[in-house]
């Protein structure tokens, strides 16, 4: 099985620089690295240091960048999509390729994430590294179970099923992306399982710079996943519950915010998609615009 880590990443290149010397440490080491970047100061003085890691230059949107390496791996069999903050137990991708070995049904494989700095005030590399060192899992490498879809920091995806049914990111789902890894999940999921695995373990930091303006965010909080429900990728109910969970954590924390987050650019954004949507325009890319 040949496996290809694919990281797409913009503004960056400090943290990515980690996490790529953090990849060498894997047991089982990546057929290919590609990195995507929009430009050269991304990944500045990068090349150099990892004359292995291949560099593909797009323009910036996760859901396209990460379209350009799918296009760029066609000798592989899968792609392990990290964010460019995500540090892996050294074991991680070995045991990935073997449960898509046993699980030849498997079209999604998520790791577990031990910490993740995206829902605090991110991680530092060092903390990160002494998390995965302190691990230590007992369990059964290789145990799985359903999960309702990949999370994007770390999601390996089955290469066949992709191609043979056409499919890839949305790229109408444009910056971050925000939910383009559950809208491929769900995709996948009619020709295959999605796996949470037990034994692929990681840290995501949760780095906060080169973050998106709040009030972006909060739009696309409200049109990303009203937009999934309506193309049938998201089921309602849980669309309508992210929607109202998100705008009343923003509410709610808006008069005291935390640090680390915009929350009332978050509130205005999530406030300009209703308006939005009152008026029959609301769309994910109207983000480009804000």
């Amino acid at each position: 099985m040949r496996i290809a880590i694919g990281i797409a990443t913009r503004g960056r290149a400090a943290i990515l620089g980690e996490t790529l010397g953090d990849l060498a440490r894997q047991t089982r080491p990546a057929d290919r690295i590609l990195v995507c970047h929009p430009a050269p100061e991304d990944v500045a003085g990068l090349p150099a240091r990892f004359p292995h890691v291949e560099f593909l230059t797009a323009a910036a949107g996760a859901c396209h960048q990460r379209n350009v390496i799918i296009d760029h791996a066609g000798d592989c069999d899968a792609i392990l999509f990290l964010d460019d903050d995500f540090l892996c137990a050294p074991d991680y991708l070995a045991v990935t390729e073997r449960v898509l070995a046993a699980r030849p049904d498997c079209v999604v494989a998520t790791g577990t994430v031990l910490a993740d700095g995206a829902k605090g005030p991110g991680i530092g590399v060092e903390e990160g590294r002494r998390i995965l060192a302190a691990d230590r899992f007992a369990g059964d490498p290789l145990a799985v179970q359903p999960h309702f879809n990949g999370y994007g920091c770390n999601m390996a995806v089955r290469l066949a099923p992709l191609r043979a049914h056409g499919l890839r990111f949305d790229e109408n789902l444009p910056l971050y992306g925000w939910y383009e890894d559950l809208d491929l999940s769900r995709r996948l999921v009619a020709h295959g399982a999605v796996l949470r695995m037990a034994g692929a373990r990681g840290v995501h930091l949760g780095t906060k710079a080169g973050r998106t303006p709040g009030i972006r965010l909060g739009y696309s909080q409200v049109a990303n996943a009203l937009y999934l429900a309506r193309k049938g990728t998201y089921p309602w109910n849980r669309a309508l519950r992210s929607v109202a969970r998100n705008m009343a954590m923003n509410l709610a924390r808006s008069l005291r915010p935390e640090p680390w987050v915009d929350r009332r650019g978050r509130l205005r954004g999530n406030l300009a998609a209703l308006s939005d949507l009152l008026r029959g325009r609301m769309h994910p890319t109207r983000i480009l615009g804000l």
